[in-house]
């Protein structure tokens, strides 16, 4: 089997798997998130924090809660980080650097799980599944919760009431994340990841001496990082180590967990909304930007020309032999259309246009089909926008699911979709203008540029994978994108629950002969163009100077 077929097959099985899962999943989550009843562990839980679940909240209560929690988890991980070297089970690392322990609490409570350490090197157990594994849980709760307030706004009229966000939290890390990640965590273990607590221990011999490897809760942090679309590795390497990693089957499935409930959220935007179409409108955006990178990504990394790329059958350099040219395609491309960060590949070595398409995956907003809840109110935003264009085409008022698209829930969404490329640009523009930055690359001119244009458009755009090449362990990289992640992950969610609010205070608008229909196959084409053109129009000159200058020298 040639290995272009056997990448097909696998992107086949992948699509059939989450087309199984897509409406049970989707359902489930709508059943969770519309339930007035609370179950008995979630009451302890209630009652502990001393939260009300049944009060219901407006959007700037329900911002004040999500700002309150992420707040408390950056100080509680940013103290674990400092005090580990008196922790018990620290395996004898010292405790975390002040700027790099900001960096990596801003990172995983923001969802980014950016590393700009060497987890086997740095973390012990405690703070690996106390701090670190703990966020991978409640930060995709956030954003899970954030993205239901928004479609709750959608749902609901004449009132500013978005739910509550303690039972959001709650109900989505007991009754969702928890059930999937348990199973998810025997079938990696079944395929021979790691799970213990052991300490350092010395095996084989490694350039005339012994190589040392710490054990650790690795499937169960593995699972959620994935399933959460967190990122973070217990290892350097990520998901190529084969303690994360191990076979081609656990491959496909750690893609499979990357996708699974950013893809079945549209499902359940459907059916809160009463109109299941509407969920597969958005579904058949995601889906046709996700295969379409795929396949480019697929045939920039097999046509790579020269007498290297045509003896190893590609460009394989960098990639898992385990897993091949297909595989680490499909992988990178998932990771980076989602707000995921995890690599079974080393970015940096793709062709120059395979390195774009990562970088634009990113740039994209993460929508296609995104993190876990930011995929799916970043995709909804989109949506405004495309029937506000629409809308100006025909002269129009634009209405979306039965709510008028006015001066303010446009400013709303236009600040939204500003935010991310102002924090990539100019972070970016600082890092080359400055003299220290700069020092960081490993690479000069183009790929270079690249490096630190990946760097940030990772850390704001909440992604966490790394362009590679680049020493982020500084003072300057530390803070600047540490500061990125908190701005680039709630930010925007200000905006997103300020329309909320503003949608579900509204009245229902009757439609007419005149509204246009956006349950159907023309609109999804419409979508699809406003998201390119977008961010076409925002990026290009960045991408022009990095991955389509050397893409275009090779």
């Amino acid at each position: 089997m040639s290995p272009v077929t056997a990448g097909v097959l696998q992107l086949l099985a992948l699509i059939a798997a989450l087309a199984l899962a897509y409406r049970p999943l989707g359902d489930h989550m709508a059943r969770v998130y519309s339930s007035e009843k609370h179950y008995k562990p979630e009451k302890w839980v209630y009652k502990a924090i001393g939260a009300n679940p049944s009060a219901e909240m407006r959007w700037p209560a329900y911002l004040r809660a999500v700002l309150a929690f992420s707040a408390v988890s950056v100080l509680f991980l940013y103290l674990l980080q400092r005090l580990q070297g008196s922790l018990p089970g620290s395996l004898g690392f010292v405790s975390i650097d002040p700027d790099q322990a900001f960096n990596t609490a801003a990172s995983f409570v923001a969802n980014t799980n950016w590393q700009s350490y060497y987890g086997e090197q740095a973390m012990g157990h405690v703070v690996q599944t106390g701090g670190l594994a703990v966020q991978n849980f409640v930060s995709a709760a956030v954003g899970m919760a954030v993205a239901v307030a928004l479609v709750r706004g959608f749902a609901r009229s004449r009132t500013g009431e978005l739910g509550n966000f303690w039972a959001d939290l709650v109900r989505g890390t007991v009754r969702i994340l928890l059930p999937l990640a348990v199973v998810g965590a025997l079938v990696l273990v079944a395929c021979g990841v790691i799970q213990n607590f052991a300490g350092i221990h010395e095996v084989g011999q490694f350039m005339g001496g012994t190589q040392q490897w710490n054990g650790g809760a690795v499937a169960s942090q593995e699972v959620i990082k994935e399933l959460g679309t967190n990122g973070g590795g217990y290892f350097n390497a990520n998901s190529a180590h084969p303690f994360e990693n191990p076979t081609p089957f656990s491959n496909l499935f750690e893609i499979f967990l990357i996708l699974l409930i950013p893809f079945a959220l549209t499902r359940t935007f459907g059916k809160m909304v009463g109109s299941v179409k509407q969920g597969y409108a958005i579904l058949a955006t995601m889906a046709v930007i996700w295969v379409g990178f795929v396949a480019l990504m697929m045939w920039t990394e097999f046509a790579g020309k020269g007498p290297a790329f045509e003896v190893a059958g590609g460009a394989m350099e960098g990639k898992e032999t385990r897993f091949g040219i297909g595989a680490s395609a499909i992988f990178s491309v998932s990771t980076t259309l989602t707000s995921t960060g995890a690599v079974n590949s080393f970015h940096s070595s793709y062709t120059g246009f395979g390195g774009g398409i990562t970088m634009l995956g990113m740039q994209l907003g993460e929508i296609a089909p995104g993190g876990v809840g930011s995929g799916l109110y970043g995709m909804l935003i989109m949506a405004i926008i495309a029937v506000f264009i629409a809308g100006l085409m025909v002269g129009r008022t634009p209405e979306y699911l039965g709510k008028k698209i006015g001066t303010r829930e446009i400013k709303f969404a236009a600040c939204y979709i500003l935010i991310t490329p102002a924090l990539v640009l100019g972070f970016t523009a600082a890092a080359m203008a400055l003299d220290t930055p700069a020092n960081s690359m490993t690479n000069s001119g183009a790929h270079g540029f690249s490096e630190i244009l990946y760097a940030y458009t990772s850390g704001a755009n909440n992604n966490g994978s790394a362009f590679a090449g680049l020493n982020a362990d500084t003072q300057w990289f530390n803070s600047t994108i540490g500061i990125a992640m908190l701005l680039g992950r709630f930010l925007p969610m200000v905006f997103v629950l300020a329309l909320a609010g503003s949608l579900a205070e509204q009245k229902p608008v009757p439609e007419t002969a005149g509204t246009l229909r956006t349950d159907k196959p023309l609109y999804t084409g419409l979508l699809v163009g406003t998201i390119l053109i977008v961010t076409g129009l925002t990026y290009f000159p960045a991408l022009a100077l990095g991955p389509l200058a050397e893409g275009l020298a090779a």
